[in-house]
This record gives C-alpha cells, structure tokens and sequence, in this order.
C-alpha cells in the first residue's frame, strides 16, 4: 500500500514540475512569474482572474498562441506560434492550477 500511494504521489506532481519545466523551455518565465508581476501578469493572477470562467482553458489557449493585448495593461503579449499545441495545453491548465 505504501509504494501505491508513492508511485500516486509522484503520478500528480510530475505535472507541475513538467508544466514550470514547459514555462522554462518555450521562456514564458521572461515575461511571467507564479506569484507576482512581471512584464506580464502573475500566473497566479491569472488563474483568479479566470477562476470562474468555465472557457477559460479555451480561451487562454489563444491568447498564448495568438498573443493578446490590453486584459492586463498596455504590454502586448506575443504570439506564440512555434510551441505545440500539447505544450500550450500543458501550461494553461498548470497557470490554472495556481493557487
């Protein structure tokens, strides 16, 4: 039982180092941080400003694919065109899991 719950364990927080991983790689963490504004938003931000939202993986999707200007101030964000869509997937649900 002890090694079941260790391998659950490690199952559910692979996610989030692989996710903060995604951010460093494709460099989301030149304009972005978990807890505090950057050039761009708080991810941590973000996820309560979309806590409710029920569209907001979708949307958030084509922001960072797309890019997107004046939800969070004058700063646009880029387009994002050279990530997989899996990876952008992987990133949104993480910034939507910060708590």
């Amino acid at each position: 039982m002890r090694a079941l719950a260790v391998i659950v364990a490690c199952m559910l927080a692979t996610p989030v180092q692989a996710s903060e991983e995604l951010a460093k790689k494709h460099n989301c963490l030149a304009c972005h941080t978990v807890d505090k504004k950057l050039v761009g938003p708080a991810y941590k931000e973000v996820a309560k400003k979309y806590a409710a939202d029920k569209g907001a993986e979708a949307k958030l999707f084509e922001k960072v694919k797309n890019g997107g200007a004046g939800v969070w101030g004058p700063v646009p964000m880029p387009p994002n065109t050279t990530v997989p869509d899996a990876d952008i997937h992987a990133l949104v649900k993480w910034i939507l899991s910060q708590k």
